[in-house]
C-alpha cells in the first residue's frame, strides 16, 4: 500500500491493512493525527470501502475533532462488508478486526460506529479488545467500574449529533438575523440524525415544514409534528404518509424555506439542481451534502455551515463518554462546544470575508499545527 498518494503537511501517520485468513476479514485504519490526542473515528462496514475513502474520512475526523476543541487525533477504519454474503460472518470480522489493532488501540486510535455498525458491534469490539476505552458508542446499559465508580457507555442513538445540528441551526438563524420563533425548515432524512434535529427544533419553535425518507418528501407549509411524524414512520414505513403534500424526495432541496438541513446522503446538491435551492440557510447536517466545489460557488447566496461543524455532536459525545462522564454531562458539553465554535466559524468568516468551510479548515488546521509544534518542541527537549 503506497502511503505517497495521501501523504501531506499533517498526515497521515499510519496507513494499516489488515486480513484474517480463518474468517476472511479484510479491514483497513487510518491514523491521520494524533498532535492533539489519540486518533477518532468509526469502523464503516461497505462492500466498497477502500483504504482511498478511508483516508478522506479520516482527515475530515482530524479537523472535525480539532474544531471541536477534543483532546482527540483524526481516524477511521473500513471493513470490507457485504451484508448479503457476509451478515452471518459480521461478529467474527468485527472481532478479528479488534484483535489485530491490539497493539494501536486506544493508546494510538479510538473506534466508533459509522455506516452498518451501532452500539452492538462496539460493545462486540470493546470485549474482543479487551479495554473498555477500546471504542465509543457503546450501549448505556454496558457498564465497567473505573477508579471505585460506574461507568457507562453513550450510544449515538441518544441523539447527540442531531441535538448538535439543532444548535448550529439556532446560531445560523441569528447571524441571518431570521427568527428562530416560526423559522421554516425542511429536513432530509428521518433517522438518527434528522429524527432528533426535527424533534429539538421544534421544541425551541421552528416550523418544520418538510421531512423525507427513502419513499419521498412530505411537505406541510402550515407546519408537521413530531410525534405525528415519528408515530407515522413506525406505523407505515414512511413519512410520506402523514399529514401533506407528498413529493418526489428530491423536490424537498427546492421548497422555500429559511433553513435547508440535508441529513442523510452525500451528493444530494448538484449542479444540476443548485441554482433550484431557495433557502437562505444550508446546515450540513450528513457528512458532504454538497461536492466542495459547487458548495464554493454556493456560499456566495447562502450562509452554509458545514458538516465538520454542524454534525460534531457525535463525536462530543464520544469524548464525554471517554472521560467517564454521563449523558446529562453530554448534553451540556454539545451544547456549549457548538454553540461556540460555529459562533467563531461564522464571525471569522464574515471578518476576513471568506467562505464558511475555508474559515472552519482554517481555525482546525491552525489547532493541529500548533499542536504538532508542541509535540515536536516536547520531543527536542526531552532529547
Amino acid at each position: 500500500m503506497e502511503i505517497d498518494e495521501f501523504k501531506d503537511d499533517i498526515g497521515p501517520e499510519k496507513v494499516v491493512e489488515m486480513y484474517d485468513p480463518v474468517t476472511g476479514m479484510r479491514g483497513f485504519t487510518v491514523i491521520d493525527n494524533t498532535a492533539r490526542g489519540p486518533a477518532k473515528g468509526g469502523i464503516r462496514m461497505t462492500p466498497t470501502v477502500n483504504v482511498k475513502e478511508v483516508f478522506r474520512l479520516a482527515r475530515a475526523m482530524t479537523f472535525k475533532n480539532a474544531l471541536a476543541d477534543l483532546p482527540f487525533g483524526g481516524g477511521k477504519s473500513g471493513i470490507i462488508f457485504n451484508r448479503e454474503t457476509d451478515s452471518e460472518k459480521k461478529e467474527k470480522f468485527v472481532q478479528a478486526f479488534a484483535r489485530a489493532l491490539k497493539n494501536l488501540v486506544p493508546s494510538e486510535y479510538i473506534a466508533g460506529p459509522d455506516i452498518n455498525t451501532t452500539e452492538k458491534e462496539m460493545k462486540t469490539f470493546v470485549e474482543a479488545h479487551g479495554n473498555f476505552n477500546s471504542a465509543t458508542g457503546k450501549p448505556s446499559n454496558y457498564c465497567t467500574n473505573s477508579n471505585g465508580r460506574k461507568v457507562c457507555g453513550l450510544p449515538h442513538e441518544l441523539g447527540s449529533t442531531g441535538l448538535g445540528v439543532n444548535y448550529a441551526t439556532q446560531v445560523a438563524l441569528k447571524h441571518a438575523n431570521i427568527s428562530l420563533n416560526g423559522a421554516t425548515i425542511a429536513i432530509e432524512g428521518f433517522g438518527n440524525v434528522g429524527s432528533f434535529t426535527f424533534k429539538h427544533l421544534e421544541e425551541v419553535g421552528a416550523k418544520i415544514v418538510a421531512i423525507s425518507d427513502s419513499k419521498g418528501c412530505l411537505y406541510n407549509p402550515d407546519g408537521l409534528k413530531f410525534k405525528d411524524i415519528e408515530l407515522i414512520k413506525s406505523q407505515k414505513g414512511s413519512v410520506t404518509f402523514g399529514n401533506g403534500k407528498i413529493l418526489p424526495t428530491h423536490k424537498l432541496f427546492e421548497l422555500p424555506v429559511d433553513v435547508l438541513i440535508p441529513g442523510a446522503l452525500p451528493d444530494v446538491i448538484t449542479r444540476q439542481n443548485m441554482n433550484l435551492v431557495q433557502a437562505k440557510i444550508i446546515v450540513e447536517a450528513a457528512n458532504i451534502p454538497i461536492p466542495l466545489d459547487i458548495e464554493r460557488e454556493m456560499s456566495k447566496k447562502h450562509l452554509i455551515i458545514p458538516d465538520f461543524v454542524a454534525n460534531a455532536g457525535g463525536v462530543i459525545s464520544s469524548y464525554v463518554e471517554y472521560i467517564g462522564k454521563d449523558e446529562k454531562f453530554m448534553r451540556e458539553e454539545v451544547k456549549n462546544k457548538i454553540l461556540h465554535n460555529t459562533e467563531l466559524v461564522l464571525s471569522t468568516a464574515k471578518k476576513q470575508n471568506i467562505s464558511t468551510r475555508e474559515a472552519a479548515n482554517q481555525i482546525a488546521k491552525k489547532r493541529v499545527q500548533s499542536a504538532m509544534l508542541k509535540r515536536n518542541s516536547f520531543s527536542s527537549n526531552k532529547d
